[in-house]
C-alpha cells in the first residue's frame, strides 16, 4: 500500500505538489490524471524516491522512499521522456537491470521482445518514440515488481499497442502480487483499465475515488414521459446532477440508489425508461461539479 500525508514539493516560489493526502490500495490501477503542469511527474518522483518532500510523508508498505534502496527495489518507474544509455541497445539496458532487479526475469524478456517485434541487437537511439516506450514497458515488466509507476507511458503509443499493453497489465494483476500506478493527461485512456482515479490540478488532489463505489451510488437514466406530463415534481424529488432534455427524451444523472430514483420516476408513468453506463468522464463532471470547478477545461 502507498501512503501519503500532506505531501508537498516546490520549486523556487512554484508549488508543483500541495499538501497531498492520499492512500492507494495494493492490487488496484490507480489513475492519476491531470493538464500538463498538474504535478504528475512531480508526485511520481517523490514516489520514486528522485525527489524529497519538502514537506509530509511518504511511505510504500510502510517504509521511506528517499535513498532508500529496499523500498526501490519493489518498483519499477517509466518516465514520460525514457533514458537509456548511450548507444545502448534492448540487450545491454536488459543486462543492466538484471543486475538492479533480483526480481528480473530474462525468460520474460525475450519473450515480450519477440511478442513486440523489437529487434534486441539495434541501437535504441534508431528507435522511434512509440518504439521506445515499447521497449521501457517491456524492461518494468521483466523487472517482476510489486509496483510499476508510469508517466504518460500510452503516449506515442498506437491505439492497438496501447490496448495490448493494458492486457498485460490486467494478466499480472490477476497473476501475481502487482499494483500499477499509471499518470496521464488523457482521461479516455484510462477509461477501461483503472479502478481507482485521482484528479490532480495545480498540484492538489481534487478528488480519488474508487470508480465502483462512485458508480453505484450516481446513475444515468433515459425516460420518456408522457407528452402532457411535467415531471419537474419528481425531479424536484431527486439528487438531481445533471438533466438535458432531447424532444421528448430526458437524461437525467441522479445520485442515490437506483431503485429508489425509478420508483419515483415511474410514478410519472413514463413510457420508456432504463439505465445507460456512466462514462468516466460522466463520473468526474458530476463528481466535481458540486465543487465549483470547470471540470471540462481541466481534463482535456
Amino acid at each position: 500500500m502507498i501512503e501519503t500525508n500532506n505531501l508537498t514539493k516546490r520549486f523556487g516560489d512554484i508549488t508543483a505538489v500541495d499538501d497531498i493526502t492520499l492512500v492507494i490500495e495494493e492490487g488496484k490501477v490507480f489513475g492519476l490524471i491531470g493538464t500538463n503542469g498538474a504535478g504528475k511527474s512531480t508526485f511520481l518522483r517523490m514516489l520514486s524516491g528522485i525527489l524529497k518532500p519538502d514537506e509530509g510523508s511518504l511511505e510504500i508498505d510502510g517504509m521511506g522512499v528517499f535513498e532508500n534502496p529496499e523500498c526501490k527495489k519493489n518498483f519499477f518507474f517509466i518516465s514520460d521522456e525514457a533514458f537509456f544509455f548511450l548507444n545502448s541497445t534492448p540487450d545491454e539496458m536488459a543486462r543492466f537491470y538484471g543486475k538492479c532487479y533480483k526480481s528480473y526475469s530474462r525468460e520474460r524478456y525475450e519473450k515480450l521482445m519477440g511478442s513486440f517485434g523489437l529487434d534486441r541487437k539495434r541501437k535504441i537511439s534508431t528507435f522511434s518514440k512509440g518504439m521506445k516506450k515499447q521497449l521501457s514497458i517491456i524492461l518494468g515488466l521483466s523487472a517482476m515488481t510489486k509496483y510499476i509507476f508510469c508517466d504518460e507511458t500510452f503516449d506515442g503509443l498506437d491505439p492497438v499497442m496501447r490496448q495490448a499493453v493494458k492486457s498485460l497489465f490486467a494478466s499480472d494483476m490477476a497473476e501475481r502480487d502487482f499494483t500499477p500506478i499509471i499518470a496521464s493527461h488523457n482521461l479516455r485512456e484510462l477509461e477501461d483499465i483503472c479502478d481507482t482515479v485521482g484528479l490532480l490540478h495545480k498540484g492538489g488532489m481534487l478528488m480519488s475515488e474508487d470508480l465502483d463505489e462512485v458508480k453505484g451510488d450516481v446513475h444515468k437514466i433515459q425516460v420518456v414521459f408522457p407528452s402532457d406530463y411535467d415531471p419537474a415534481p419528481l425531479t424536484e424529488r431527486l439528487r438531481v446532477l445533471e438533466n438535458e432534455k432531447r424532444g421528448s427524451l430526458y437524461t437525467l444523472i441522479v445520485r442515490g440508489q437506483e431503485k429508489a430514483i425509478k420508483e419515483i420516476l415511474t410514478e410519472g408513468n413514463p413510457v420508456f425508461m432504463e439505465s445507460l453506463p456512466l462514462s468516466l468522464e460522466e463520473i468526474f463532471i458530476t463528481s466535481t461539479g458540486v465543487e465549483g470547478y470547470d471540470i471540462k477545461n481541466i481534463i482535456y
